[in-house]
């Protein structure tokens, strides 16, 4: 396995237009790092296509150990735990972990590992389902119409029982603020680019998106929230 994977033999295996709109955002914003982790990877397909985009290692970890083929011979895939990542102090320069928060009982353990492992001057990249939303799993790829609905049923009935929580087995995630205020406990620099996500991933509705911004409806109508940061 190489450092990292070459773009050119990614292109013939892997694609995902909103994993390589997100590595357009870290790449902006983290132009000189070398080494990501992703912490909950899954299958491994979003961090092989992080490699593929930014061109540095890319390390991923998850709980079932799970991985593609494919990912893992072209990536560095680990069975770990978030709550205690099997990696030297300031190993990475970035940490990224787009939904996978809200399935870990003890988050602020894992917050406090992504902190412990990135570098001094670190970036972390941290998205979750948004709690407020009104309705979620939109832009599930291997979800039916009928699957979208039927879990979300699920969801307001948990809202009605006042079960919507992550610890109550809900897949809630944490509003803006309530994930704001997590991170804020851990990291010194807190920014949300929920509004950035979504401009970039959907690029050809970027007057609707800057509305729902603008008028507050984002915070009902956005089915993620995103925060990016410094250690």
């Amino acid at each position: 396995m190489t450092a990292f994977a070459g773009k050119n033999q990614l292109e013939k295996l892997f694609g995902d237009g909103k994993t390589e709109a997100v590595a357009r955002i870290i790449k902006k914003a983290a132009p000189d790092s070398r080494r990501l982790l992703v912490v909950g990877c899954g299958s491994g397909l979003e961090a092989a296509i992080l490699s593929q985009e930014l061109m540095i290692e890319v390390v991923g970890i998850d709980l079932r150990g799970n991985f593609d083929p494919r990912a893992a011979s072209l990536v560095q895939l680990r069975k770990g735990d978030a709550t205690h990542l099997d990696f030297e102090d300031r190993s990475f320069d970035i940490v990224y972990s787009y939904h996978a928060l809200e399935h870990i009982p003890d988050y602020r353990q894992a917050l406090a590992e992504m902190h412990r492992v990135l570098t001094d001057t670190g970036t972390y990249f941290i998205g979750t389902p948004n709690r407020d939303r009104l309705v979620g799993y939109i832009g599930s790829k291997k979800a039916t119409l009928r699957n979208k609905i039927q879990w979300n049923i699920s969801d307001w009935r948990a809202r009605i029982q006042g079960r919507f929580r992550n610890e109550l087995g809900a897949h809630a995630g944490f509003s803006s603020t309530e994930l704001h205020n997590e991170l804020a406990g851990v990291f010194t620099e807190v920014e949300e680019i929920t509004l950035i996500y979504y401009l970039t991933i959907y690029s050809g509705h970027k007057r609707f998106i800057r509305f729902l911004s603008k008028t507050g409806l984002g915070r009902f109508l956005f089915p993620s929230v995103y925060f990016i940061g410094m250690k």
